[in-house]
């Protein structure tokens, strides 16, 4: 990823650019880019896309780091932000998708809660049984329990702005 900006395309129909630039910090896995989806309301990549690696994060666009909420995936957010040049880019929404139906392990809680003032801001997506059974992010979107937590991420990112 390169943090230098660069200008947004612009949406079919005239509308502004690209909302948010996912990063996917510890890799692509069906809950990372059911997350991803989940800030697309349309799916069509207009408001959210994955930024390759090497690409720079549009211009205008909101970069948005999801990662599992595991040890591993705050110390990958951890290395991460250490790079993050804050001085080109806006400071990045970290968005913790749960990795199993309980809470935070201690580790893993110590770390996310110490890199919370290094981020835009904190958003969860809970843990979806439901994504061990589907073929993608588009199959995953049509149970209601997903949908519901979309809803729910995209208000916590609105409301955090």
């Amino acid at each position: 990823m390169i943090t230098e900006p660069v200008p947004s395309t612009a949406r079919s129909g005239g509308g502004v650019g690209l909302r948010y630039a996912l990063i996917p910090v510890t890799g692509t896995g069906i809950a990372v880019m059911t997350a991803g989806r989940m800030l697309d309301a349309e799916g069509t990549g207009a408001e959210a896309r994955i930024v390759q690696s090497g690409e720079p994060v549009p211009m205008g666009a909101q970069p948005v780091l999801l990662v599992e909420s595991t040890v591993y995936g705050a110390v990958c957010v951890e290395n991460v932000l250490r790079q993050w040049n804050v001085g080109y880019i806006p400071r990045p929404w970290l968005v913790l998708v749960a990795d199993a139906p309980v809470g935070l392990a201690p580790a893993a809680r110590y770390r996310f809660r110490a890199l919370q003032s290094r981020v835009a801001g904190v958003a969860h997506v809970p843990y979806l049984p439901v994504l061990r059974s589907v073929e993608g992010p588009d199959a995953a979107m049509e149970h209601k329990t997903v949908r519901i937590a979309a809803a729910k991420l995209r208000r916590q990112l609105d409301e955090g702005k």
